[in-house]
């Protein structure tokens, strides 16, 4: 479970406590921890997330049959129909489960309840047939029915105490809604737009709460209805602005952002698209896509989601797609395509991510990523002239030696201005909406030859203000480092050789960016 993003930790002599994620849960039964393996006081709010998400049931898996006497046997989907409300069935382990059983068998001790069958070991009997699972479910008051009762019982809100007692008039109620539409709205605005929620210091005193509360507290300015039950006005207990309802609200968002992604998928075969990469706080995230068409014809991908891994090990990201797939009922088995970069951990010939994949589904065909492979020919013909290697040189030390320094880059920026007036003036360049625009130095990235087309424009661009900088700095710079590092550009900037490659490769890299952002 650890790969999955599962930390466990000792927590009592008892039972080893896993932490609680609510919405980060393995949705396959045959991989997920059990119940018991929870903090008790976390029991409750698990059972809440996994009922929120329903039973594990892929329907379009192929799923796996075995011989029985002279007869082929297997699961049979249409159990689902019979048996929806409770029947799971683990990919992993090619078995079925029982979602109520699971629920809360843990707390009748034993092995009452039909043992470990429906619950950790898994059943696959299936010469027996739908008379097991009749068997299973038993008489009226059999342990499998009690757990139905418990987890409808939790489901229905209005048999807890809580809500007994926490009955409202309707003016309570309508300053609720009124409350939460407006936290969803400011909620909402910020997804849309990409922004964080949160600030350093949210006190009372702050000058800035961060943009949520900002926002909330903008809203309830322009809405007197909305400042009249928010923020000072709104019960202590019930602002609806904490961190945790946030952070549910936008995981409530992207769930159905999810759900309306796997409805537009529907029942049509897809590939799949992976990556993975460190984020900031310095932990291994792999991004999941899936590519499929729609009844018009058209190619679409959708982001999936994101899953935290601890390793980048192919074993690992195989569970992690696995596990993210089994979240939507998806399965490898639909999988008809699988694109990654040329890493070994994904491209290996025996044991990459490619190769563990088509081990289980021998349809999934590896395509290397085309913008990838345009990149790495790229850099491999560059590297092998020594002059375009001498011009990436000359426009790293340009950037060092220029766009390392505030005052330099004002003064290249004055020159350009200057340069600009005079082309017009001589009838060089025309004047225009979106013509002769400020522009400044960019530093080619060491992975991404798209960057490099940028870096050649821009230098040709700013070719005389450049050079203009550098003899400033060649006279007046104090330090005889950067006089020399400006002697040396002046030298070999300007020379017939470095010319001609800087104008062949904003032609060549011209086209292939073309092609790069096209694929």
């Amino acid at each position: 479970m650890a790969e999955l993003g599962y930390a466990s930790n000792q927590g009592s002599s008892k039972f080893n406590r896993i932490d609680f994620n609510a919405f980060n849960h393995p949705s396959d039964p045959g991989t997920r921890p059990q119940i018991c393996d929870y903090h008790p006081n976390d029991r409750e709010g698990v059972r809440r997330s996994y009922l929120a998400k329903g039973p594990c049931q892929p329907k379009l898996h192929d799923f796996e049959g075995r011989e029985i006497g002279s007869r082929l046997r297997g699961f049979n989907p249409r159990w689902y129909d019979d048996f929806g409300s409770w029947l799971e069935y683990s990919m992993e382990k090619e078995a079925v489960y029982c979602f109520f059983c699971f629920l809360f068998k843990p707390e009748l001790g034993g092995r009452k309840g039909g043992g470990d069958t429906f619950v950790v070991t898994g059943w696959k009997a299936w010469n027996k047939g739908k008379e097991a699972l009749l068997s299973h479910i038993g008489k009226k008051n059999s342990i499998h029915m009690q757990n139905e009762l418990k987890a409808r019982a939790l489901l229905n809100q209005r048999q807890s105490i809580s809500t007994f007692f926490g009955r409202q008039t309707e003016k309570l109620r309508n300053d609720y809604r009124v409350r939460m539409n407006a936290s969803l709205d400011c909620i909402r605005y910020l997804l849309r737009q990409g922004m964080a929620f949160r600030a350093h210091d949210e006190s009372a005193n702050s000058r800035n709460k961060g943009n949520f509360l900002e926002l909330v507290k903008f809203l309830a300015d322009h809405n007197a209805d909305v400042k009249s039950v928010v923020l000072e006005n709104a019960p202590k207990n019930l602002q609806l602005t904490s961190a945790d309802f946030q952070k549910e609200m936008v995981h409530a968002a992207a769930h159905e952002t999810t759900n309306a992604i796997i409805r537009e998928l529907g029942d049509e075969l897809f590939a799949i698209l992976v990556d993975e990469s460190r984020d900031v706080s310095c932990k291994e995230q792999m991004a999941l896509v899936i590519r499929f068409v729609r009844k018009d014809g058209s190619t679409v991908e959708r982001f999936l989601g994101i899953v935290h891994v601890l390793n980048t090990a192919a074993a690992t990201l195989k569970v992690a797609v696995e596990s993210k797939l089994a979240e939507h009922s998806l399965s490898l088995s639909r999988v008809r395509g699988q694109g990654y970069d040329g890493a070994s951990n994904m491209r290996g010939e025996f044991n990459g991510l490619k190769s563990l994949i088509l081990k289980t589904n021998s349809s999934a065909y590896y395509v290397h990523c085309f913008a990838h492979q345009l990149q790495l020919t790229l850099v491999a013909v560059a590297n092998s002239h020594i002059d375009v290697a001498h011009l990436f040189t000359l426009t790293d030390k340009i950037q060092n030696t220029i766009g390392a320094s505030c005052k330099r880059q004002d003064m290249l920026r004055e020159r350009q201005a200057a340069e600009i007036v005079r082309a017009l003036n001589n009838g060089e360049k025309e004047t225009g909406k979106g013509l002769n625009q400020e522009m400044g130095l960019s530093r080619a990235g060491a992975t991404r030859w798209g960057s490099h087309y940028g870096t050649v424009n821009n230098v040709i661009d700013l070719f005389i203000p450049i050079l203009d900088v550098l003899e400033i700095i060649e006279e007046e710079a104090k330090d005889s480092n950067q006089k020399g590092e400006a002697k040396i550009l002046l030298d070999g900037l300007p020379s017939f050789d470095c010319v001609f490659v800087l104008h062949l490769m904003r032609d060549v890299l011209g086209l292939t960016n073309v092609l790069s952002q096209a694929l």
